[in-house]
């Protein structure tokens, strides 16, 4: 490529409405992206993507399957670039900053307005839930993108159908069903975007999208089926704690999925901006019900038997939301441009964007603190701890069981450098063995102790004994034998070492 083509390149690419949101989030999401420890849903996928494939599978058939895809595309990807903390969360990173281009192109594409497709995108980059997830070794940032990106490949294909741009978007939309299910609540959405797009095109519609929407729907369906299936019966299992909502939790539902308040309310004074538009309230109304069609859907079937109702299974509907914001911008960009010159304008746009990146200033600080990653167990410190002090031959004990789901093992040992391993205390099978995302317990506990000199004991913090949090079988398999010489507190977790008694 000749200097002159290099630099018509590189101008094109500066000027295209994606480029700025995507590098905006892109560095929004990196910045201390290690901070926060991994908490257990990450631990879980490490767990998960770092086993062979065949493992992985087959712990898929018993566990998890709503993940599966997410948990496969991590396995080849840490099996590529390691499986440090960088690595895990770095997928989540980039999946945001696409989703922030992909919501760029769709205002730009819905109101014919440059300014509201940079808005767009550089408002999603500022939401503090965006940037939180961007940094979590799960499937939400990927489901984000996937959702954004199928949004805006159904607007070109409504605009001039194509079996590539249908076959594209039916791609992204099999993408998004597979990493996380819930987000084929979307479809709700799209079916309402649609029917607008034909009652808009009344004068002459193209009915050939009666068929070409629902069948490239029904492709992206196909591979996704067995998945439901699965998923469906693994249910009760994984989704039992989250509560059964009620009317209040829905009016409440922008904060919590906005993670800031006084955003979610800046997005919504945008947002009504967008509906006045005069000439532009159609493409207004499909975003909106874009953004609020699955909310109301999750929730109305969260009423039922299992509840899907919590704010990150729903994170794919925050790109229409940036989207119709950034209609707002540039409809009070458009109304200021009929008495002020245009860099009075550009100052007036870059004003209202600043209104809600300061706003969010304190969340997001508080989002890269060493323990905002839901729960407060330090597993980096005890890690620490343990490494500090290991020797060859060591044990480790951890809280299994009914308190698997705190992954106190799993998560300590992702801490520990990784050419130390203590011997699994207690333990009948590894998780990879047991087909699960826990491992399973000796059911007799004195013949799994081994014969450490030393054992390790990792449990909740909270009480002076040091067994608390441990069966009564296995506490007193090692009070027979080991007597506590060192014990130490940290945030959530309490470590102790235990030696051989005489």
């Amino acid at each position: 490529m000749t200097p002159s083509a290099s630099a018509r390149t590189v101008s094109r690419l500066t000027g295209s409405v994606w480029i700025w949101p995507a590098l905006v989030a892109l560095c929004v999401g990196g910045y201390r992206m290690t901070t926060p420890g991994l908490w257990r849903d990450e631990v879980s996928t490490w767990t998960a993507s770092t086993r062979s494939l065949g493992d992985l599978l087959r712990m898929l058939d018993h566990v998890d399957a709503s993940n599966g895809v997410y948990y496969v595309l991590m396995h080849f990807w840490t099996s590529v670039v390691g499986d440090s903390t960088v690595a895990l969360r770095l997928p989540s990173v980039l999946a945001m900053a696409g989703a922030a281009a992909f919501s760029a192109l769709t205002a730009r594409r819905m109101f014919d307005s440059r300014v509201a497709g940079l808005a767009a995108g550089l408002l999603l980059a500022v939401v503090p839930s965006i940037s939180r997830y961007a940094q979590e070794a799960r499937s939400y940032a990927l489901v984000t993108c996937a959702v954004a990106a199928a949004t805006f490949l159904l607007l070109r294909a409504l605009d001039r159908p194509g079996l590539g741009r249908w076959a594209a978007f039916s791609a992204c939309l099999a993408l998004a069903g597979g990493a996380h299910l819930i987000s084929l609540s979307t479809v709700g959405g799209q079916l309402a975007l649609v029917l607008l797009h034909l009652w808009r095109t009344r004068s002459a519609p193209d009915l050939r999208l009666l068929w070409h929407y629902p069948l490239a729907v029904a492709a992206a369906l196909a591979p996704v089926v067995p998945l439901m299936l699965l998923g469906s019966s693994q249910s009760d299992r994984q989704l039992g704690w989250i509560p059964t909502p009620t009317v209040y939790a829905l009016r409440g539902f922008g904060k919590q999925l906005f993670a800031s308040a006084d955003v979610y309310h800046v997005f919504g004074a945008l947002a009504l901006a967008t509906l006045l538009w005069s000439g532009r309230r159609l493409p207004a109304l499909q975003l909106l019900l874009l953004a609020v069609v699955p909310v109301v859907g999750v929730w109305a079937v969260s009423l039922g038997e299992t509840s899907y109702f919590i704010d990150r299974y729903l994170l794919f509907t925050l790109p229409a939301w940036a989207s119709l914001a950034g209609g707002g911008v540039g409809a009070l960009y458009a109304t200021a441009r009929r008495w002020a010159p245009a860099r009075v304008c550009a100052v007036l746009a870059l004003a209202l964007l600043a209104v809600p990146a300061v706003l969010a200033l304190p969340q997001q600080r508080a989002l890269r603190g060493a323990f905002s990653h839901e729960w407060d167990d330090d597993y980096r410190s005890a890690a620490a701890v343990i490494a500090a002090g290991f020797r060859p031959g060591d044990g480790m004990v951890a809280p299994y069981g009914e308190k698997n789901w705190a992954m106190i093992g799993p998560g300590v040992n992702f801490y520990l450098p990784r050419n130390l391993h203590p011997f699994p205390v207690f333990l009948q099978n590894t998780a990879a063995q047991a087909e699960d995302l826990f491992p399973a317990e000796c059911p007799v506990a004195a013949q799994c102790l081994g014969r450490s000199g030393r054992i390790w004991v990792v449990t909740f913090e909270g009480a002076a004994d040091p067994l608390h949090s441990l069966p009564g079988a296995q506490a007193n398999a090692l009070l027979e034998q080991y007597r506590p010489t060192e014990v130490k507190q940290m945030r959530g977790l309490t470590v102790s070492l235990l030696e051989l008694k005489g």
